[in-house]
């Protein structure tokens, strides 16, 4: 039975009749967005889906209605293909997303991993799982899940505290409330992140008569929120009475697209500048006032001054404790904060200044306050300290080598414009410090969140996103082997990704760390390992195994040439890494059979009255 409201407005507006899928589908279609360089694009690069009967005969008929506006991939898992999407936010700067889809039940929890990832890194996808009848006519219809406390309850209720935005789209019209604030939280920094609209399957396929004007083409442009002049001044005035100031670049200078702006900051003024793992190419890594990485995975540089600087100014960094060293690094009662955030959650987690601003506006207000101010300091001693580590860590050896030696090798073959993948395990300390690059979009981590499983389908993601690079995976083999199946994916779509797979028998790192927790090494190394070679050659990649450093880069050289996926297996050592240089705080058992966990407690404990005491 038509409403009033629904007489009022094809009266006022006319209307278009359609499925609620097919006019979530279509609105999708009609956004578009304006990049960095003032291009104008979709937003939306596509949809991954892997169907079943909670969501193909509504969203996956209305896929393949608009086919020809939006395409559609087909993942083999539906953590991967999130994942995939993720990537290509990231690497667009999150001013493009993709969507993902999947059925009711497993189909759906498989996607919250990876909006978790999504929600700790402040990136936007969105997901799209089916759910039960909203009319509750079949219940339990097949994979639902029944609370006798409250039918109401769905497990895409687990997607609630991994979202930035969730819905359930009970009815086709609700569609006409919810996109726009969909489109709200993939869009704007300060409130960017997953957005989750669960779609009962039958309210997928029900038609609704919507305003023609909903469907219209609308341009999102970029917004740069810009600062308090108040904060500004405010922030000023600390900053003039530092002695020794030092700069924290975090993410949000990549996503601002705010580098050339901080390169110019830091130079005008003579602040050195450290970068997490969002924020690392900032600026090139041979600039002479680039430290290098900071925090527990940083450079002896980077943390010596830290530790002795006296006013921190963080740029679009959220200060996680890899950053901080567990607040052990800079966090003097004498040291003085003044943050520059988008969002205000992240500005004030410091006593201090906060200047809520995108980071490029942030940076040319606080400049313009300042002046000619400027300060002056030698780096060039700490900067030799950092290059003789290096080259102790990364040159040859005899035995298996380690996983420095190995991106560093890594590193040597690839081209300025590469992109570099990781996300989990040892791995992404040693690149933190050790890898090598000036492009900056060409160093991609995913560390919020250290998701193992997110590199080869991440791998993915970015190579949609820019196809004339070359896009390398940094990959251990527990990682591999969680969530390998996207090989298929890449072979599929006809992309090519290059997979270093460095093989430890196991997770080394946590190994590594069992051991310095004092505990007897076990349940983490493998008795034996997998023939990697022929499970990536069975996915139909190129695949080699290098049997020393040299052999590395001579297949990675030779792959340049290939045209389809290529996996080079490598053996490493599961005992080596590199020096670290700041703490972490991973709390030891306080009661132990275990003599030596006994020890590790005590030492954890004099660490942590040596910090309360400096601090």
């Amino acid at each position: 039975m038509t409403t009033l409201l629904e007489k009022l407005i094809k009266q006022k507006k006319g209307t278009v009749t359609l499925t609620m899928a097919q006019a979530l589908v279509l609105y999708l279609t009609k956004q578009k967005v304006e990049l960095h360089d003032g291009s104008i694009v979709p937003f939306f690069g596509g949809v991954w889906g892997i169907y079943g009967h909670g969501n193909v005969a509504g969203i996956g008929e209305a896929l393949w209605k608009y086919r020809e506006e939006i395409p559609y991939f087909r993942g083999q898992n539906e953590q991967g293909m999130a994942h995939a999407a993720i990537a290509f936010a990231k690497s667009h700067r999150a001013r493009r997303v993709m969507g993902v889809t999947s059925s009711i039940g497993p189909g759906a929890t498989n996607m919250v991993t990876a909006a978790a990832l999504a929600h700790v890194n402040r990136l936007p996808v969105l997901f799209l799982p089916g759910d039960i009848f909203a009319s509750r006519r079949p219940d339990p219809v097949l994979q639902q899940l029944e609370d006798s406390e409250c039918p109401l309850t769905s497990v895409n209720d687990c997607f609630a505290p991994v979202s930035r935005y969730f819905d359930r789209i009970m009815r086709p019209e609700q569609l006409i409330e919810s996109l726009p604030q969909a489109m709200r939280t993939l869009l704007y920094p300060a409130d960017r992140g997953p957005v989750t609209l669960a779609l009962p399957q039958d309210t997928q396929t029900e038609s609704w008569d919507y305003p023609e004007s909903f469907f219209e083409e609308t341009i999102h442009y970029l917004q740069r929120p810009r600062p308090d002049s108040r904060s500004v001044v405010r922030s000023t005035v600390l900053l003039k009475k530092a002695e020794k100031p030092l700069i924290i670049a975090g993410g949000g200078v990549h996503y601002s697209g705010a580098e050339p702006t901080l390169q110019k900051f830091a130079e005008t003024h003579g602040i050195p500048v450290t970068e997490t793992q969002a924020g690392k190419t900032s600026l090139p890594w041979d600039h002479p006032l680039n430290l290098g990485a900071i925090g527990v995975t940083g450079t002896s540089a980077a943390n010596a001054y830290a530790k002795d600087a006296d006013l921190i100014l963080c740029v679009g960094t959220r200060l996680s404790d890899f950053t901080t060293a567990s607040k052990s690094l800079f966090h003097r009662g004498t040291t003085k904060f003044v943050q520059i955030n988008v969002t205000a959650f992240d500005a004030t987690k410091t006593q201090g200044e906060s200047i809520i601003a995108d980071a490029q506006e942030g940076l040319t207000a606080l400049s313009e306050v300042l002046g000619r101010q400027k300060w002056e300091f030698n780096l060039q001693p700490l900067q030799d300290e950092w290059e003789n580590i290096y080259q102790e860590s990364t040159k040859d050896c005899l035995g298996l080598p380690s996983d420095t030696q190995v991106l560093a090798a890594v590193n040597q073959c690839c081209e300025e414009t590469d992109i570099m993948i990781c996300a989990a395990g040892g791995l992404p300390g040693e690149l933190h410090k050790n890898w090598r690059s000036r492009d900056p979009i060409s160093y991609h981590l995913e560390y919020g969140y250290s998701c193992m499983g997110y590199e080869i389908a991440g791998a993915v993601g970015i190579k949609m996103a820019h196809p004339d690079r070359e896009v390398y995976v940094l990959v251990g083999d527990g990682s591999y082997l969680m969530l390998h199946t996207e090989l298929l994916t890449a072979i599929q779509q006809d992309l090519k990704i290059n997979v270093v797979l460095l093989d430890n028998r196991g997770f080394g790192c946590i190994n590594r760390l069992q051991k310095g927790c004092g505990s007897p090494a076990f349940g983490n190394l493998l008795a034996r390992s997998a023939d990697f070679v022929q499970n990536a050659k069975s996915y139909g990649c190129h695949a080699e195994k290098a049997g020393s450093l040299d052999e590395l880069k001579t297949i990675l050289k030779k792959n340049r040439s290939e045209k389809q996926t290529c996996v080079t297996v490598i053996d490493t050592d599961p005992q080596k890494s590199s020096p670290g240089h700041a703490w972490w705080d991973v709390a030891i058992a306080e009661k132990s059979d275990e003599s030596t966990v006994r020890d590790a407690r005590n030492a954890y404990l004099k660490t942590l009255e040596e910090i309360c005491e400096s601090n």
